[in-house]
């Protein structure tokens, strides 16, 4: 009953606006998309790497990562397996983080997804990151690179701290699209990635 926009939306509103501009144009009226069905689309976790610890020490940001989660080290990669489950990576070691269960908003679709979870309880709050979307302190990873990646930004001194998320679910996705609110910035990685630059559609 519905098309859902999972990737490029800045792209259609782009073409929406072009559209408005030109309502004598026919082919302005249109623009190139690939359909799929729901449960061909996969997606894939879209993580974090943070470039200070704001003035935490490690042991410091775990005691305060501790009060709203559950912190356990892990003896290897710390990859989540469910939803409201995080892997962080700090100073050499993986830890595995579980978010207490009362700071999940069940009712709010855009509020229970990871990204806005670990936002909300631990990048804002403890790492003084506000606007994912202007803070030049975040960077994000594609869960396609691995979380060898993570490893490797941090282990470098780029970065201080890394965090792996659960993948954004299809249902989610939807969910949000079905209440008329927006995803949070970089909040799903799809793949395969369609090729782009083959086709110009000229309107002038």
């Amino acid at each position: 009953p519905a098309l859902y926009i999972a990737d490029g939306h800045h792209r259609s509103a782009a073409g929406s606006r072009v559209a408005k501009t030109k309502p004598d144009v026919e082919n302005a009226q249109y623009f190139l998309t690939v359909a799929y069905a729901d449960d061909e689309m996969r997606i894939l976790d879209y993580n974090r790497v943070i470039k200070d610890l704001n003035d935490h020490s490690a042991a410091d940001l775990l005691a305060k990562i501790g009060e709203r989660f559950d912190v356990t080290r892990t003896d290897g990669e710390a990859k989540p397996s469910k939803p409201t489950q995080f892997g962080m990576y700090l100073d050499g070691a993986w830890y595995q983080l579980d978010l207490h269960s009362e700071h999940v908003p069940q009712d709010d679709p855009v509020g229970r997804l990871d990204v806005s979870l670990l936002h909300a309880n631990l990048i804002e709050p403890l790492l003084g990151i506000a606007d994912p979307r202007t803070d030049e302190r975040i960077d994000f990873v594609g869960g396609i690179r691995g979380l060898g990646e993570l490893e490797k930004r941090v282990n470098s001194g780029e970065m201080a701290v890394g965090f792996a998320l659960f993948a954004t679910s299809m249902a989610d996705l939807m969910a949000v699209a079905d209440v008329g609110e927006v995803m949070p910035p970089k909040s799903t990685w799809f793949e395969p990635k369609l090729a782009d630059g083959l086709l110009s559609h000229v309107l002038d």
